[in-house]
């Protein structure tokens, strides 16, 4: 998709049992749950905004965004705060697991229908040796 040999990072995180991975370079911060403030008349996935070190950032349940169903708060549950051009909001996860590098090369464009996520959310499908990560585009999730 980028070229040859070009390593790119990705955040690793987990909705049910599925992997998925968002460019680094789109994340600010991973944070633990915390108490959010619902918003009235917003989308059944948008759950309210928190309140992260003075700046008040929208959060999305992306389970449900995704016809997933809702998350099932845990200790192990993750707010992803991501970026893209000025918008920044928090994605609810199931857990963040890790930093992973992906070689270009192993990035294959997405089919055009992922099970209940619309393939235009998917910015393509790493393949790793024992693991398929789906690799999101952060800015067709915000729809900017």
């Amino acid at each position: 998709m980028d070229g040859k040999g070009i390593m790119k990072q990705f955040v690793v995180f987990k909705l049910d049992d599925e992997e998925y991975g968002i460019d680094i370079l789109q994340v600010k911060t991973i944070e633990k749950m915390s108490e959010i403030t619902r918003v009235p008349k917003t989308s059944s996935y948008v759950k309210g905004v928190i309140n992260l070190r003075g700046e008040i950032v929208p959060i999305i349940d992306l389970k449900e965004k995704f016809n997933l169903g809702e998350s099932a708060l845990t200790e192990n549950t993750r707010i992803i705060i991501v970026y893209a051009d000025e918008t920044i909001v928090g994605l609810i996860v199931d857990s963040a697991t890790e930093v992973i590098d992906i070689d270009s090369e192993l990035i294959e464009e997405p089919p055009e229908s992922i099970g209940n996520i619309e393939s235009g959310n998917v910015y393509g499908i790493g393949k790793l040796e024992e693991r398929i990560v789906i690799l999101l585009d952060v800015q067709k999730i915000l729809n900017i």
